[in-house]
Formats: C-alpha cells, structure tokens, sequence
C-alpha cells in the first residue's frame, strides 16, 4: 500500500489529526479501502509497526438516522469495556466534519479471516464448521444477555414499541430510496403491521449479525476474535436480530442472496433450525413465533439493499459487486411473503 488517494480519506488531514490522537504511532505508512462493505465504509491504515482500522459514513446517499459514528463508537467502548463480546478496541472519535467531510473513528486492527464464500469454507479442517458455528452462537447469545445498564447502555435505545417503530423507520427509508415500483412491498408492510408481536422481550441487539460480520481465527481452534459492523446497534427485540441472521443463514440447494455469507450451505455447517436450537439453549428464550421475525428480516434486508442499490444507480458507491444488488430485493419480498404464509 502507498499513500496514494484513497476515495473518501483526505489523508494530509487525516495524518494530522491521527498524530494527535495516536501521538506515538507515528506517521501513516499507507491506507487502502478494505473490500466487503456496502454500507459505511472500512480502511486500514498502517503505521511502521501496527495497524488500525477506520470507519466512516457512505460517499453519498446517506439516509437519515443512519450512519451514526458516534453511537457505533459508543457501543464499542461500552462492550470493550464490560467484556464478554468480543470487539475491536476503539482509539478516538472524531466529530470535526473538517477532516474527513464527516464524523469517523478508528479501532484497533483485529488479525481475523472473514468467513463469506463457499470457497472459503475449503479452507475449513472437519470439524471447524460447527465449532464456528457454535462460538458465533455463544457470542450472539453473549450480546443478547448482556446486562445494559450495567455496561453504560440503558439509555441506549427505546426497547418499548421497537418493532413497531422499526417497522415505521425502515418504511420511511424505502420512501426515500426506493428506485422502482413493487406491488410486494406493500402487501408485505400491510401484513407485518397486522402481526405485531405483543410485550417483546429487549436487550442490546446488533441490527446485522451473520458470519461475514465476525472475524474468526481459525488456530489453535476456531474462536470469534472480534465481532464488527455495529451501524445499526441498539436496545430493542433479541429475536429481530436472529431473525434476520436466520435470512443471511444459507443452506444447500437454495438461491443465493449477493449480500452476507454463502458459507453457511458448505457441508459441516448447521441448518438454520438447529443454530436456532443452539442459541435458545444458550439465552433461555422462547423463539416460537420467529416466522414473523424472519418475515420482518426480509422486509428490513429488501430496504437496505434498495438504499444501497440507489447510491450504485447514482454513481455513488465505492468498491465492486453492487451491480447485483438491486436483483435480491424483490427476491427477498417474497421471501418473507413464503414465510409468513
């Protein structure tokens, strides 16, 4: 790497300000994009002798409420802090727009392989799909049981009238992003506002937990070293989380989303029912009725795919695959319409 432009990093600026706040890392040896994310975006920038990671917002189309650094930031430090689920060490927040053109932080760089291919899972010894398989389990479970005020997180989030605000919130972002017409769309709101689920249970829940969202070393044995990709945490219905890890979950034989990991259908790899199975025993709670849960996964997936389909329409998106994106909307609304029937 070299410290040639980098799109979305003004890197004279950026130097300055990380001398600041990493006084005794030195000066900046090289930056890249790292490849994979399609909503906020990931660099790593080097130093002569480590390494950190840097997130910021989207180039362009950035929707309201989202792509909030600072509560990512947040959640980070509090989880750093408490233990338990494993994360990546913040380092500093900047919030001076002058920098970078938007608020941003950086995170101690975490040594891990991403898990996303059918392709990698050649890499996997017998055995170390489950083993994997069952530490995300146990760090999913750990994010879940987490005791929010305890951690400096009870003000976190709104947990009363979550899914019936997040039903609102996600409909507000089709409104302003949707590119095309799809009758499916409304049937679908129509039918989760009718099925609202009564007195749901609250804890911290990560908004997007799947496999490609964890960094996993595989030696000596298969561990979950950092869990990452925090945009969208808050307090609100464990069970909307697994459901929507459940939609990312691939099995064999099924069409492939372009978005998360395809891993999950090579062999060695649990089915979607017994993760589920394996992560009720961990937290103790009830999952009966998570048919809803998966449907309203769909319907929160098919959203942010079309928000990131419009910034590829226009131009706006960095890095490659975007081009396939706009393709599993409307595969994912009747998905959830298959699941609900």
């Amino acid at each position: 790497m070299s410290l040639e432009p980098v799109p979305g990093l003004d890197l004279p600026r950026l130097t300055r300000w990380l001398a600041e706040t990493l006084p005794d890392a030195g000066e900046p040896t090289g930056a890249a994009l790292i490849a994979g994310g399609r909503s906020n975006l990931t660099y790593r920038v080097d130093f002569a002798d480590r390494s950190v990671a840097l997130r910021r917002p989207p180039l362009g189309h950035v929707l309201p409420t989202a792509h909030d650094m600072v509560r990512e930031h947040r959640v980070l430090s509090a989880l750093d802090a408490a233990g338990g689920v494993p994360v990546p060490r913040p380092l500093g927040l900047c919030t001076d727009k002058d920098v970078l053109g938007a608020d941003f932080y950086v995170m101690d760089w975490v040594d891990g392989t991403i898990l996303r291919t059918l392709e990698d899972a050649e890499r996997l010894e017998p055995g170390q799909a489950a083993v994997i398989s069952d530490r995300l389990a146990e760090a999913f479970a750990a994010i879940h049981t987490l005791d929010v005020a305890e951690a400096g997180l009870g003000d976190f989030g709104r947990p009363e009238g979550y899914m019936a605000r997040q039903l609102k919130r996600w409909g507000q972002q089709w409104e302003r992003s949707n590119t095309r017409e799809l009758p499916a769309y409304d049937r679908l709101v129509a039918r989760l506002e009718a099925g609202l689920p009564d007195n749901p249970r609250s804890s911290l829940v990560h908004g997007d937990f799947r496999l490609d969202n964890a960094l996993v070393r595989l030696k000596p044995e298969p561990t979950i070293a950092a869990v990452v990709d925090w945009e969208m945490s808050t307090l609100g219905d464990p069970l909307a989380d697994l459901g929507l890890t459940l939609v990312y979950w691939a099995e064999p034989g099924e069409p492939q989303l372009p978005v998360g990991s395809t891993i999950t259908a090579a062999p060695g790899f649990p089915t979607r029912a017994a993760f589920t199975e394996r992560y009720a025993e961990l937290t103790g709670f009830d999952v009966s009725g998570l048919d809803y849960y998966v449907a309203f996964g769909c319907f929160k997936l098919a959203v942010i795919l079309e928000g990131i389909h419009a910034r590829f329409v226009q131009g706006k998106t960095v890095g490659e695959g975007f081009d396939l994106i706009g393709e599993a909307v409307p595969i994912l609304l009747e998905r959830a319409h298959e699941t609900l029937r």
